[in-house]
């Protein structure tokens, strides 16, 4: 039997919109799999910066090798380099994660308190946290091994390290201004937070001192110049 062609036009149409039906569902089918191998790349990235950060602590930047963080995240000792060209490049990335996540937690805890001493405790209580509980290993490492990070990686940590001391800034000239506190240099904020960053040297969890107690302590320590204290 001969096809008309007005048949042929309506077979060729089906054809197209069968076509056009497939090409739509495999661009679906390959733009959900582009996020979902990115988000496994970000994750296993993740895995890596706190494996390093972990062992950096425990270990020492330099007794650390790359298939001590490899066999931590159950990887291959050469896969890490998918994710970081070196281990220096690992080093930054665990400093840059402690400078972001003390910076954020300042900015949480000081948010919605009212007078400047609450906010003031807030923040340190926020800061030795980072430091002190559990899993706490990304600023430890920044304190401890900044001088294993070369010069040309040190300008990113500057910067955001910078933008962290300026929230303290801030802090000491309101509390300054308040009347709690006499001066408000950079000194002054450089006694504040090498005193903060010093509790990790003798805090042991679960003796004398809570976390809350310290920061309280803190707080009066800070304020003793100015008959503030109490």
């Amino acid at each position: 039997m001969v096809c008309r062609p007005h048949h042929r036009r309506e077979s060729n149409i089906r054809i197209e919109k069968d076509i056009m039906t497939r090409s739509g569902k495999a661009a679906q089918r390959s733009a959900g799999a582009t996020p979902t191998a990115a988000q496994e790349e970000g994750n296993r990235r993740a895995e890596l910066i706190r494996a390093a950060g972990r062992l950096f602590r425990e270990k020492g930047y330099e007794a650390t090798t790359i298939r001590d963080i490899a066999h931590a995240v159950g990887m291959r000792s050469g896969s890490p380099f998918y994710h970081f060209k070196s281990k220096q490049e690992m080093l930054k990335a665990v400093m840059l994660q402690g400078l972001e996540q003390v910076r954020r937690a300042l900015e949480d805890a000081a948010a919605g308190k009212r007078s400047p001493r609450e906010r003031l405790r807030a923040m340190v209580r926020a800061h030795l946290s980072t430091i002190l509980e559990p899993g706490a290993d990304f600023v430890p490492v920044l304190l401890y091994e900044w001088r294993a990070l070369p010069d040309e990686m040190r300008a990113d940590i500057i910067a955001v390290k910078d933008r962290y001391e300026a929230i303290w800034d801030a802090m000491l000239r309101e509390l300054k201004q308040a009347g709690l506190l006499r001066r408000d240099d950079a000194v002054t904020r450089l006694f504040v937070l090498g005193a903060l960053n010093w509790v990790v040297q003798w805090y042991q969890p679960g003796e004398r001192y809570s976390v809350e107690e310290i920061a309280g302590r803190a707080v009066e320590f800070i304020l003793s110049q100015s008959g503030e204290a109490r």
